[in-house]
């Protein structure tokens, strides 16, 4: 612990590199924490059209890649670790890793969140290759294709809706037999000519080879199965899992103030410990998606700066 930086970034998705670019080009000493793959969930992303500026057939990995090379351009330090415990309270925060303890002067939290999974079997082997858990990002990608959205809460429903602007129909796929989401929402889901509803069911298995092509649907009340196919034609269809998020917050518990186990923030990201701040998906906020989440970053990083110099 020889060296006190000026910020701590914990994680490298797009919110912590953004955190970084910032922060070292304000000629900050900034150190980057990552256990894991650059990126978060965006990594994984094969083709993304809605950030602005990107280049043609974007994938998740070429701008992350691109990110990161301008974090090192502007002086970030990277280091490859999983962080243990943190101490936030003080002037000076420590950051306790299985390699090595950091201290800083501000921590910025930019852990992310993963969305909760469907739970049904070979849900991992279609994930970008037919199963979805963002319409904003992939819903274009099933243009005039059946759509299956799974769950009940008005996120699920608000994406029903959205996914019906660009699928040919799309099913709700809910384990009860009504729905948790605002009653106004229901409601217009009911009246949307393309949605239909399929209450009662459970997705147990997706299916394909390399993509989805088909899956088996259960149903909760006879406990019987039945298996849906795409059409010759169609080739496949889009299955989008809006059952929740996780944010990674289990090492802040007690530590700092959460809401609904994400990070509460101000509009500057700030948290209600002096000197620690958060970015992107980890946060409580209402969209989450790269532009957003460097965005924050970028507040962060400035903000984080403005309480050194005082």
């Amino acid at each position: 612990m020889s060296k006190t930086y000026d910020i701590i970034i914990l994680g490298a998705g797009p919110a912590g590199l953004a955190a970084g670019l910032y922060g070292g080009r304000a000629r900050l000493s900034t150190l980057i924490i990552e256990k894991g793959q650059d990126g978060g969930q965006i990594a994984t992303t094969s083709e993304i059209e809605n950030y602005p500026g990107g280049v043609d057939h974007e994938s998740g990995k070429s701008l992350i890649d691109r990110m990161a090379k301008q974090v090192v351009q502007f002086g970030a330090e990277r280091v490859s670790d999983t962080v243990l415990e943190v101490k936030l309270d003080g002037k000076i925060k420590e950051v306790k890793c299985v390699k090595a303890t950091y201290q800083a002067k501000a921590v910025i939290i930019a852990t992310g969140a993963h969305p909760r999974p469907i739970g049904c079997e070979g849900e991992s082997d279609f994930v970008g290759k037919g199963v979805s858990y963002c319409a904003t990002c992939d819903a274009a990608f099933f243009e005039e294709l059946p759509v299956y959205v799974v769950g009940g809460g008005d996120s699920a429903l608000e994406e029903a809706m959205f996914c019906a602007n660009f699928a040919r129909e799309v099913t709700i796929v809910h384990r009860r037999d009504e729905f948790t989401a605002a009653k106004s929402i229901q409601e217009k889901v009911k009246k949307h000519p393309k949605v239909k509803l399929m209450l009662s069911h459970q997705i147990v298995k997706l299916e394909g080879d390399g993509i989805l092509t088909s899956m088996i649907v259960k149903d909760l009340k006879t406990g019987k199965e039945k298996r849906i196919e795409a059409s010759e034609d169609d080739g496949t269809f889009g299955v989008f899992g809006f059952v929740g998020f996780v944010p990674h917050t289990e090492l802040f518990v007690d530590k700092i103030a959460l809401e609904n186990g994400y990070v509460k923030t101000c509009e500057n990201m700030k948290t209600n410990v002096d000197g620690v701040f958060a970015a992107g998906d980890v946060r409580a906020k209402s969209l989450r998606q790269v532009i957003t989440a460097a965005a924050d970053g970028a507040i962060a990083a400035v903000q984080a700066e403005h309480y050194i110099n005082k």
